[in-house]
């Protein structure tokens, strides 16, 4: 880690210092130096010419330990003051306002000022006379951008540490559509954020999703493995295959015989499955390359002008459209009337001419045993209705044959006397009669 060089490198030159040893290192192949020195650098070669022997360079330091920094390794402090500032949306100002006093307190033991804009919203930290630890800015700079993205003010905070370091990646222009993006996005979060929580117990890092970054944190390593992870989905890769590769590497870690072996035959190999896209059956004719763009689409002035409705007066505009408005009146009012018209239409009657049967009997000859139909019925009915009228009509006409004839007969014995008489008496009744017609 660079901050881990630079350390180290002003902790040997303090230690050199308080010896009290004001001379220079001897270098190799000078004059008045050793033999084992001029050897080892004409062994050495052209490259190994001017290498010194460093003081933290020795067999059996661990290059990956990061030592403590404290006040005595730089008492002196900074030459000059840095500073870092980054914005923050409107949505997190009420939680940095709760949580600022917290985050005062953490920068104020390390030397570091901060200040909270509401105004601007923005946040800034700044080294001061008391900062002893340089790369201690840098840490200040990641906590005020992870408070901007939406991680915890207790969690960010342990960034101030030096076992853990973080990392904000942008996945926002990774996909260009949509909703694809947002689909990739959740495929990384998994249901009820089990995927999520599985590449943090694998990779001992803390991830958060938000918007369109995800904030990492957690050792370097962890770090190079989840950035992997997230680039991977967001280019169509699920995150399980590299959580089962995860998990078989973390198991052949337990076993000691492997540590110096490859583990290419133990890991999974997935091949890619390329879909192939459906191929239209009928392809149409390209487009022929024409020298001149095609005619742009008239407007509705200029299709007025072409009608020469353009040109008229509004008067003669209102009489045309009351024209065609009183037409439409007229084409409804003639589809009315016809559908009007349409229920008083008769039904056409079923059956041939030996469809229909007596009214006590037997069925037709287009009968052929099935239901009768409803139409059908009415016209037995009103045929045996007419048949009883004309029956009873005959009988009244034959009983008026029959009183005719007595009378007839009447008046052959009786005389002409007789019919005198009766038309006498008949007379003032017809006069009563008439009397009455009149009033």
């Amino acid at each position: 880690a660079p901050h881990t060089f630079f350390r180290a490198t002003t902790q040997a030159m303090g230690k050199d210092m308080g010896e009290g040893g004001d001379a220079p290192p001897p270098q190799a192949g000078a004059e008045g130096g050793d033999a084992a020195g001029g050897e080892g650098a004409s062994s050495g070669g052209k490259k190994g010419r001017y290498r010194t022997d460093k003081p933290w360079d020795v067999d059996g330091i661990d290059h990956w330990k990061v030592d403590p920094f404290t006040k005595e390794d730089n008492p002196n402090g900074l030459l000059d003051e840095s500073s870092f500032a980054t914005l923050f949306p409107k949505y997190r100002e009420k939680y940095l306002r709760e949580v600022w006093p917290s985050v005062t307190r953490a920068l104020k033991e390390q030397g570091v000022a901060c200040e909270l804009n509401l105004v601007e919203g923005s946040m800034t930290v700044r080294t001061t006379r008391k900062t002893f630890d340089p790369y201690i800015i840098i840490k200040a700079r990641d906590l005020i951008k992870l408070l901007s993205r939406s991680v915890p003010a207790p969690q960010a905070l342990k960034i101030l540490s030096d076992e853990v370091q973080c990392d904000v990646i942008k996945i926002g222009g990774l996909v260009r559509n949509k909703e694809r993006y947002v689909k990739r996005r959740q495929r990384l979060i998994g249901p009820n954020g089990s995927t999520l929580k599985a590449i943090e117990m694998l990779t001992g890092c803390y991830v958060l999703v938000q918007g369109n970054t995800v904030s990492c944190m957690g050792g370097w390593k962890g770090l190079k493995t989840v950035r992997k992870i997230i680039e991977d989905c967001m280019r169509n890769m699920h995150p399980i295959y590299h959580i089962k590769e995860l998990m078989i590497k973390r198991e052949l870690a337990k076993d000691p015989e492997l540590a110096g072996q490859s583990w290419d035959r133990f890991l999974p190999k997935f091949k890619k499955k390329n879909v192939k896209r459906k191929v239209p059956t009928k392809v149409g004719k390209g487009k022929k390359d024409t020298v001149f763009p095609p005619a742009a689409t008239p407007s509705k002035v200029d299709l007025q002008i072409e009608s020469g409705e353009y040109f008229l007066s509004q008067d003669a505009k209102r009489r045309r459209a009351a024209a065609e408005k009183l037409e439409k009146q007229k084409e409804a009012l003639s589809a009315s009337q016809k559908r009007r018209q349409e229920a008083f239409v008769a039904p056409k009657e079923e059956g041939g001419e030996g469809g229909g049967g007596s009214a006590g009997g037997g069925e037709g000859e287009g009968g052929g045993g099935k239901k009768k139909k409803k139409t059908e019925v009415g016209s037995e009915d009103v045929a045996a209705m007419a048949a009883a009228l004309k029956a009873k009509s005959k009988a009244k006409k034959d009983a008026d044959d029959k009183k005719n004839t007595k009378e007839d007969a009447g008046n052959f014995v009786m005389g002409s006397g007789m019919k005198k008489k009766r038309s006498a008496e008949a007379a003032p009744a017809e006069e009563v009669k008439a009397s009455k017609k009149k009033k």
